[in-house]
């Protein structure tokens, strides 16, 4: 991962990685983060930012230092991944449900809905993660994103 190399090979000097559920982290990262990345989270991170659950977002909400910029890219396959689907409850991705549901959820959380939409699969390749270039190429696996402020 490039942001862990020493600065001089472009890694980055002030980066944190933490291990924490996002429900319970700690209060030392307290108005700290000056962006938060979520990429293809999965499980009960995926469920929660799919649902836009209050506790969490409350969370990410209160490390954010002013004007903290939040990414969030979700990939499902409604084939592949129907099982996960339907055990975490998840609704179907679509533009109206980040209109009429989240954007709501999120700007209650105190968070501005910068930007929203779809990822084509060729776009992918701008997140650099391993797990984009593993879902890269599936068709069918809709990618959404959201790009968030916090006020």
């Amino acid at each position: 991962m490039k942001v862990t190399r020493k600065p001089a090979k472009g890694g980055l000097p002030n980066v944190l990685f933490v291990q924490a559920a996002v429900e319970n982290l700690p209060e030392e990262l307290n108005e700290t983060a000056d962006e938060i990345h979520i990429h293809f989270p999965w499980g009960s991170l995926l469920r929660t930012v799919v649902l836009g659950d209050e506790i969490v977002l409350q969370s990410l909400r209160r490390i954010c230092a002013p004007e903290c910029l939040v990414e969030i890219v979700i990939g499902i396959d409604e084939e592949r991944d129907k099982s996960e689907i339907e055990r975490l409850e998840l609704p179907k991705l679509s533009s109206r449900y980040l209109e009429d549901v989240l954007t709501a959820k999120y700007e209650a959380a105190g968070f501005e809905i910068l930007e929203s939409g779809f990822l084509t699969s060729s776009e992918w390749a701008r997140l650099e993660t391993s797990w984009a270039r593993k879902l890269q190429g599936n068709e069918s696996r809709e990618v959404i994103y959201l790009i968030l402020k916090a006020t």
